[in-house]
């Protein structure tokens, strides 16, 4: 210990006297604090409403929900049926239908069911409107009827292609459920309610493959990625890298200790989701692995420089006190670093990021706080042994030799890395924001391999328009009709729209039947008074909950026209989405310009670019304040905004690496930037808190302080992002690929951050001296000393 210590030093010494001569209270009141907010975890929900990866100002769902209250909510069930024999036209297939059909009006909150067979055919037989379903009694229909009613099915705009594809291979019932939302239990019973009769009409009739889609399917997807997730994946990565940190740190008591604070810190972290209320979404729930990642690299930090102390003769209460005196202040500023970069995703315009960053940040800081109190408690009573050194240590003498390549060659490495970096950044531009929601999940969660399946067949991904009228009434009148039926013939032309439902052709259907079934009558109605004559005539005619108040609103002002999309991207979603906004604009009439797109899958479009633009705030506030925090724990405002470099460079290399490598980002791009910048700061802390130190208590020149500082943490460095790309790099097998794409590229910027720490920030710390440092000593102690105090 030197002989004139710093204010942060005195302090972190006397507080590990005081934990270690207090440590069964210490204990035991951490122990306390842990299971009174792990009891928060009995008030933890499952997410299961994609509704909450929106924020309640997100524009794109304010106007989603304002056409859901005009018309009704869409979320739904379609069963996607494709029998083997390869034509969906035959008794068995039909009566399968028919049947599915009738029971699913038992679903629960079911409020309207459409399928061929419940179709209400219109035709005129003399002067009367007959309206009747397409098929009835199917299992006993004729040769020639089915072929009949199949020659109208294939010819209908409202079914071909919805409800059955225009070759005839497979067929399906769209069922549309009214949740109430007041039980969080009520989307997994109602699909479970609805997987039961799935697997009862596939034993009834073997010979058909019945797949599941539709949005309360995906609903419930979001819960079993996330369980799965919790039950597979997370449990085998706290046993891999703990086995990791036995390896490196060669403790097991330090292990098992260390194994302690890490259950402490994430059942504090979802103890308090609990308490707040949150419903768990995948994302959020990724929070435990990065508790366990970073609460791993504060141990590992503490637990290295323990043994090292312990090496040298030390007894091991005072090589805990060295320990805490060395690694205080560090492992402050890091925690408070790493907790900033995940608070700033509070300004992320998806919740779930919320979440994540809420739940991170208590349990890093929980971590933190355990680092300093509890482990080294623990240390204190449980047996560690070392053995002695007997020559100089193995790490000290390969970071040594890596210290002097850095120093010696320090002005081709800055160029060298420079221009890489220059390289990586000029990439950034050729990412492209591209995403599939069904594509969230992998192959082993259902919904995704039913949605892959019926895509086949089907489309998949509606785009919603509320065409406005000229006033109360207007959808009869002859001129929006016509505009109406203008817009529907050119969506009908546009690349992956699959199936277009407009008003327009039920209007000219009605025409046609009420003249008598005439080819040529299959127009519009001519007449205002006409059209409202044929809708009110064709609405009373039609049975309970298969009526027009989901097509038109209630005075009439307004209609609805669903667009549904093939198997797209959002980057063709967006193409899409301008195209019409385009043609709205040039096409319709003054009364029709306020009509916009919208849809889960129009949300879906905008949220990463919006993402990024709300988190470009967050992000820049993140630097600001981890810049004043480096500048005060390091006392140098120069030291501290030259920090910012080293910092910031990796994340940014890393996207542009990424763009290199895969081209496209999505959902989770928004999240990175900020998680990624909490936890490479703690690299270059490290690194500049043992470099200063070096100078002002050793009276290092430049070289030996950098030597200094790579004998003193380089290992921890290493062990530490081994760890932490291991644990981020674990989440490409999350289930859920928003979870999977953030830890990749978190782990990609973590590994270039090291090479930053390791190669750049040495070479530009040479070039600018040690001047800008306060407090710096003149002597030189000579690089002959720089080994001997490695230990320290």
């Amino acid at each position: 210990m030197p002989k004139t210590m710093t204010g942060m030093d005195t302090f972190a010494v006397r507080m590990a006297q005081g934990v270690i001569r207090w440590r069964w209270l210490v204990i035991l009141g951490t122990i306390m604090v842990t299971v009174l907010m792990a009891n928060g975890a009995q008030y933890l929900t499952f997410s299961n409403n994609y509704r909450d990866f929106f924020s309640e100002s997100n524009p794109e769902l304010q106007a989603f929900e304002e056409f859901q209250d005009t018309y009704s909510k869409n979320d739904n069930f379609f069963f996607a049926i494709v029998p083997a024999s390869g034509d969906v036209f035959n008794n068995t297939t039909l009566a399968l239908v028919e049947e599915l059909t009738l029971a699913a009006w038992q679903i629960p909150f079911n409020s309207r069911v459409d399928s061929p067979t419940n179709f209400q055919h219109t035709r005129a037989f003399e002067d009367d409107l007959i309206v009747a379903p397409l098929f009835e009694d199917a299992a006993n229909l004729s040769v020639d009827q089915i072929a009949d009613r199949r020659a109208i099915a294939l010819a209908e705009p409202l079914l071909r292609d919805q409800l059955v594809t225009a070759d005839g291979r497979a067929i399906g019932v769209n069922v549309v459920i009214q949740l109430p939302q007041l039980d969080p239990m009520e989307v997994p019973n109602t699909v479970a309610f609805v997987r039961n009769l799935r697997d009862e009409m596939i034993a009834k009739y073997p010979k058909h493959e019945i797949r599941l889609i539709g949005v309360a399917m995906l609903n419930v997807a979001f819960q079993e990625a996330g369980l799965a997730d919790v039950t597979k994946l997370t449990p085998i990565m706290y046993l891999m890298l703990l086995v990791l940190m036995a390896v490196a740190v060669r403790s097991i008591v330090g292990t098992l200790t260390t194994a302690l604070l890490i259950a402490f810190a994430s059942m504090i972290g979802m103890g308090a989701a609990g308490y707040a209320g949150i419903g768990l979404t995948p994302i959020a729930l990724s929070a435990l692995t990065i508790i366990l990642t970073l609460a791993i690299a504060d141990a590992v930090h503490v637990l290295i420089t323990m043994r090292n102390s312990m090496k040298t003769g030390m007894s091991k209460r005072d090589a805990l006190i060295e320990s805490m005196r060395v690694n205080f202040l560090a492992l402050m500023i890091t925690s408070l670093t790493t907790a900033i970069g995940f608070l700033a995703l509070n300004f992320s315009d998806a919740p779930p990021f919320w979440h994540l960053g809420n739940i991170s940040a208590i349990g890093i800081v929980a971590a933190w706080l355990m680092s300093v109190t509890f482990l080294p408690a623990m240390l204190s009573i449980l047996p560690v042994k070392v053995p002695a050194k007997v020559t100089e240590d193995a790490d000290a003498k390969f970071f040594g030799a890596l210290a002097d390549f850095v120093v010696k060659h320090n002005k081709k490495l800055l160029i060298g890395m420079g221009a890489a970096a220059v390289a990586l950044v000029a990439a950034v531009p050729m990412l492209e924001f591209n995403d599939q929601w069904a594509e969230y999940f992998d192959e082993s969660i259902e919904f995704r391999r039913d949605v892959d399946y019926s895509t086949q067949h089907f489309g998949f991904y509606p785009v919603e328009f509320s065409v406005l009228a000229d006033g109360e009434g207007g959808v009869n009148e002859p001129a929006y009709l016509a505009k109406l039926d203008e817009f529907t013939v050119w969506l009908r032309q546009q690349d992956n729209v699959k199936h277009v439902y407009s008003v327009s052709d039920i209007m000219k259907r009605l025409n046609k039947n009420l003249h008598a079934d005439a080819e040529d009558a299959y127009r519009l109605p001519e007449e205002r008074d006409l059209s409202a004559q044929y809708l009110l005539l064709y609405e009373i005619s039609l049975p309970y909950g298969l009526d027009l108040t989901d097509r038109i609103n209630n005075d009439k002002s307004a209609s609805r026209i669903t667009v549904t999309l093939g198997n797209v991207t959002t980057t063709q979603t967006r193409e899409f989405l301008e195209a019409s906004r385009a043609w709205i604009a040039a096409n319709a009439p003054d009364y029709m310009q306020g009509t916009v797109p919208t849809s889960a899958q129009v949300m879906f479009t905008y949220v990463a670019e919006r993402n990024v633009d709300s988190m470009i705030t967050g992000n820049f506030i993140a630097v600001i304040a981890i810049g004043i925090i480096m500048m005060f724990a390091l006392k140098s405002m120069r030291l501290g905004a030259l920090s910012i470099i080293p910092n910031g460079l990796p994340i940014v290399a890393a996207f542009g690496a990424w763009a290199l490598l895969v081209g496209t980002v999505g959902f989770s791009v928004a999240a990175v930037a900020s998680v990624s910048l909490g936890i490479v700061v703690d690299d270059t802390v490290h690194f500049l808190a043992k470099y200063v130190r070096g100078i002002r208590e050793k009276g290092y020149d430049a070289a030996q302080a950098i030597k200094y500082a790579f004998q003193q943490v380089g290992r921890a460095l290493v062990v530490n992002t081994v760890v932490l790309v291991i644990g981020f790099s674990y989440l490409a097998t999350s289930h859920f690929k928003i979870n999977a794409d953030m830890g990749l590229l978190t782990a990609l910027a973590i590994s270039l951050a090291l090479l930053f720490d390791f190669f750049f920030l040495p070479a530009l710390l040479m070039r600018v001296g040690t001047g800008m440092i306060a407090g710096t000593h003149n002597t030189n102690e000579g690089s002959s000393d720089v080994n001997q105090q490695a230990a320290e």
